[in-house]
């Protein structure tokens, strides 16, 4: 493969740089956790248009990853970097000054398109930048870790933001970040493109068309339940889907190369990704829940609270590189995973009042993350030739936006389930009240002035029943992995040494057309 050559100080420093607008990202996902009381009572939306303030954004940037990857492969990818840094400062002081809710639903979908932009370019250029495996594997679980430090900094910054300013505030973060990057890339960041072909429009839309409807449907099944909307949207995306993947077959520049699935690695490694993500959406999603509702914590201190998970994170991120360096990725990811079904042990035996063996067993889980984050994007990145990488790199962020929505969906309704399930109204309560006792942890907490205190303690341990069979069945489905991710990659030599670590996809050059 020849990828011998080592990163000096420039490349290292860009990568320094790459990691603001990925921090920055990640800290876009979390933050309006704190700030949506402050800003609805300023704008005053309505429960849809919360709804929408909410989504916007992850809808728009999980539909143009792939999109916006092969894009930056044609036009370049640090030209494509900084049109998105430029884009996100400006939405982001859109979204600060927003008069109303609608104006903030259009500044958040842009926000998500300018987003889209982000993702793929910073990882597509540190494929570029670091040639050698080691070190290339190395700034991934870099990148890996900024985006999830960036997720657990989200609600604090954010409160800090409201409590010392107002809420939009919390947006302009992103505009000295956007400066910073705007001014460093032409010293730090030299410039990548491909020589492919101009790109296809119909493809675009049916990319679209195939996104969108299933990310509706997800979330739309976690908020309401699998009804005939959800089914609706399913079918509209899966047909999307279909056509999709025979335009792209037909295609001599498709807007994804589908030979990229050849690759038994590159394959591997996106299933894994994706489960392992579906376990640590879901549970994340649960855990900042059991926190603020069953301990009673504040939105920033379960913040805090999410400090040592964070800290593990950035262990497996930065660690795993290094162990596959002399054990091959597949046996260090599928060995992190076993590790990590103790987290999802204490998940599943936890109770009232264990927040500490919550947060440690969502460490174990979030170690798992860091590993398989950074070994498995390496991985993919690593197979596709270098004139994909951004594709490439925009498929795995894809598969991890689907894999985090659907945890949320599958891991919240089985813990709704269960919730309802295990849970009696007390008598004496309307029927109105009773049902919205029944409904959800959050619905009996609405009442707490009216419910004795048996009550909302039998509340409380409904939920955390549901938590604890919802940890159970992702510890199951994250063993499976496990055991696929030995069965399938631990082939791969380790990192560095003479044979190609992730059976590379034939490219017909190296493209490195620097600007």
């Amino acid at each position: 493969m020849g990828r011998s050559a080592r990163a000096g100080w420039r490349e290292w420093s860009g990568l320094a740089l790459l990691a603001l607008p990925t921090m920055l990202l990640g800290l876009d996902v979390t933050a309006l956790y704190l700030v949506v009381p402050s800003l609805s009572a300023d704008l005053r939306p309505t429960a849809t248009e919360t709804l929408w303030i909410m989504d916007a954004y992850g809808f728009l940037i999980a539909g143009f990853l792939i999109t916006m990857g092969t894009l930056g492969d044609r036009i370049g990818r640090r030209r494509m970097l900084m049109i998105g840094m430029a884009a996100f400062g400006a939405a982001s002081v859109f979204a600060a000054f927003a008069p109303d809710a609608l104006w903030l639903i259009v500044a958040r979908a842009l926000l998500g398109v300018a987003g889209a932009t982000l993702m793929p370019s910073t990882l597509s250029l540190i494929s570029n930048m670091f040639t050698d495996v080691r070190q290339r594997a190395l700034a991934i679980g870099v990148w890996a870790t900024m985006f999830a430090l960036g997720m657990a900094a989200g609600p604090v910054v954010g409160g800090a933001m409201v409590a010392a300013f107002w809420w939009g505030a919390a947006f302009l973060v992103a505009v000295p970040v956007a400066a910073l990057v705007l001014a460093g890339a032409p010293a730090l960041l030299p410039e990548y493109r491909s020589r492919a072909g101009r790109l296809d429009l119909p493809s675009v839309g049916l990319s679209l068309a195939a996104m969108l409807p299933i990310i509706y449907a997800i979330k739309h099944a976690a908020a309401h339940g699998v009804d005939a909307q959800a089914w609706l949207a399913v079918v509209v995306g899966a047909g999307s889907a279909v056509a999709f993947v025979r335009r792209q077959l037909r295609l001599s520049e498709p807007l994804l190369d589908m030979k990229l699935f050849t690759s038994r690695a590159f394959s591997s490694a996106l299933g894994v990704l994706l489960v392992g993500l579906v376990g640590f959406g879901g549970v994340m999603f649960l855990v900042t829940q059991y926190l603020q509702l069953v301990e009673g914590l504040s939105p920033t201190a379960a913040g805090l609270w999410m400090g040592p998970p964070a800290l593990a994170m950035l262990v497996g991120a930065i660690g795993a590189p290094l162990v596959a360096g002399r054990v091959s990725p597949g046996v260090v990811m599928s060995g992190t995973l076993v590790l990590s079904l103790a987290g999802y042990a204490l998940l599943g035996l936890a109770g009232a009042g264990s927040t500490v063996s919550v947060v440690a067993g969502f460490a174990f889980v979030y170690l798992g993350l860091g590993v398989i984050a950074a070994l498995g994007t390496d991985i993919v990145v690593g197979a596709a030739p270098s004139e994909r990488s951004g594709s490439a790199a925009a498929l795995s962020e894809t598969v991890q936006e689907l894999g985090i929505a659907a945890g949320v969906a599958l891991l919240g309704s089985l813990t709704t389930v269960i919730y309802r399930s295990g849970i009696e109204a007390p008598s004496g309560l309307s029927p109105a009240a009773a049902e919205t006792y029944g409904d959800s942890l959050s619905g009996a907490l609405l009442l707490a002035d009216r419910l004795p205190v048996r009550a909302l303690d039998h509340a409380r341990t409904a939920f955390t029943s549901g938590l604890n069979t919802a940890a159970v069945v992702a510890g199951l489905a994250v063993a499976a992995a496990a055991l696929a991710c030995f069965t399938t990659l631990r082939h791969l030599r380790p990192l560095g040494h003479n044979v190609p670590e992730a059976e590379p996809i034939a490219s017909t050059r190296r493209s490195g057309d620097e600007e």
